[in-house]
């Protein structure tokens, strides 16, 4: 699905010009025993590929760089919105402009999850909901902060809208989640008071009202800046269970989640029933029953993978979070409690403190990001010297898809990324077909586009963070 970096010079041209790159031939791959071509069941151990490296810890980007490159990235890139600047006020336009963008009826037929046809009378319906006519010449900001991982939706309904009847893997509707303590400008309401427009830092979308907790301005952009505060470096994390704060039980948080720890609470005394020595004592939004913002203290047990801070930006540390979601089933937009590729990447690079779009499309061609793109005139040699000359940490794009480089084996570069499936060609010149749904390990150049293209041939765009 749907700078951070400059690179040197010469860096660039290695991108660009194949004669001058000598590589090691292309290896033939072996047979897989884990059930994908080139595949064997050691690679899928991120300590394979870390100790194939020859620096693996040595800092690619220092905090300060990632600061200033967030900063560039926020400045620049337009899906992204700079929350503490927004005026109290917002332009007419500005809001139509964000609902219009996201809130976009697919063409053809749709139906839903029992694969039945929605009739046409339901686009007028869902058209209605967004309530466009009450969106006033000059809107009222009000803030909030996320309280659980939350559904962001491109209209403001929970009906699964599929494409192809029984394929309810994709709900078209489904644009991303947001995950708790993040947060929110909100923006306008569905025409049943049910749904909130909200746009967060990375994304604008219809979520649902209990999702947010309405605070000051003050209150909402403060909570986000909190320190002392703790990072989930695991795939996800959650609190303990305690009947005395239902509100904050079991609450889960995924990857590169930002938790503000509650300052003040007596060493000797427990919370929501339990002793804290054994655990962090976090401060978690939560929603009064008139959907106001208060804070509750909460447990992640100190067992839970979690950091005082933002990794170290490495190429080790890339490969071992990448290889945290090994496995995950692959979720469109957020969905099934998991990830889909683009949410794949930003909540591994996200994790070491570094910001990216939210979909692939924004990813590859941001202005924020330094990228080798692609186009009609880079021939075949050209795709494949850049596949070639690709490093460790590097994001490779082609329509609608991003895989992130792992190292290299057999001669060429190795990818994960969180795909549906792959193709290949047999030694006979037969096409193989692999369902992954998941995130996986793959070899990249013989990954099938289609019929009659690799996905090298397909290869739109690369992007290297990098200093």
């Amino acid at each position: 699905m749907r700078g951070v970096t400059m690179w040197i010079p010469m860096l660039a041209m290695s991108l660009c010009c194949d004669a001058a790159i000598a590589r090691p031939p292309v290896d033939p791959l072996p047979l897989p025993t884990s059930g994908v071509i080139g595949v064997q069941e050691a690679q899928l151990a991120p300590a394979f590929w870390i100790r194939r490296l020859r620096q693996p810890d040595a800092n690619i980007l220092t905090p300060a760089e990632i600061t200033a490159a967030n900063a560039r990235m926020l400045r620049l890139e337009p899906s992204l919105h700079d929350l503490a600047s927004l005026p109290d006020l917002l332009p007419r336009a500005w809001v139509l402009g964000r609902i219009e963008g996201v809130s976009r009826i697919p063409a053809g037929e749709l139906f839903d999850e029992e694969g039945q046809r929605f009739p046409q009378a339901m686009r007028a319906q869902w058209q209605a909901s967004l309530a466009l006519d009450r969106v006033a010449e000059h809107v009222p900001v009000r803030f909030g902060l996320v309280i659980l991982r939350a559904s962001l939706r491109a209209f403001p309904t929970e009906l699964g809208v599929f494409t192809k009847p029984g394929d309810t893997d994709i709900d078209r509707f489904q644009e991303t989640a947001e995950f708790p303590g993040t947060p929110v400008a909100v923006v306008h309401e569905s025409a049943d008071g049910r749904w909130l427009f909200v746009a967060s830092p990375r994304y604008a979308a219809w979520t649902q009202r209990e999702n947010i907790a309405l605070g000051t301005r003050a209150d909402v952009l403060g909570y986000a800046a909190r320190t002392p505060f703790r990072v989930v470096t695991g795939a996800r994390a959650e609190t303990v269970f305690t009947p005395e704060a239902p509100q904050v039980s079991r609450r889960e948080f995924d990857m590169s989640t930002r938790l503000p720890l509650a300052i003040g609470l007596a060493p000797d005394l427990p919370v929501n029933g339990q002793t804290a020595y054994a655990a962090w004592a976090l401060s978690l939004p939560i929603r009064n029953d008139d959907g106001s913002l208060a804070f509750l203290p909460a447990l992640v047990p100190k067992s839970a993978d979690t950091a005082a801070g933002y990794l170290p930006y490495t190429r080790a540390n890339l490969i071992r979070q990448a290889f945290k979601f090994l496995g995950e089933r692959y979720g469109w937009g957020h969905a099934y409690d998991g990830r889909d590729c683009s949410g794949f990447v930003s909540e591994v690079f996200a994790s070491m403190g570094i910001l990216l779009p939210r979909n692939t499309s924004r990813q590859a061609v941001s202005p924020g990001v330094v990228h080798r793109l692609f186009g009609t005139t880079d021939s075949r040699a050209d795709r494949l010297a850049a596949a070639q000359a690709l490093d460790v940490g590097d994001l490779v794009y082609i329509p609608g898809h991003v895989m992130l480089v792992i190292g290299r084996l057999h001669g060429q570069p190795y990818v994960i990324h969180d795909v549906t499936g792959m193709r290949y060609r047999n030694p006979d010149g037969s096409q193989a077909t692999v369902r992954l749904n998941s995130v996986a390990v793959t070899p990249l150049l013989p990954l099938l586009f289609d019929s009659d293209a690799t996905f090298i041939d397909r290869m739109t765009s690369i992007v290297r963070i990098r200093r």
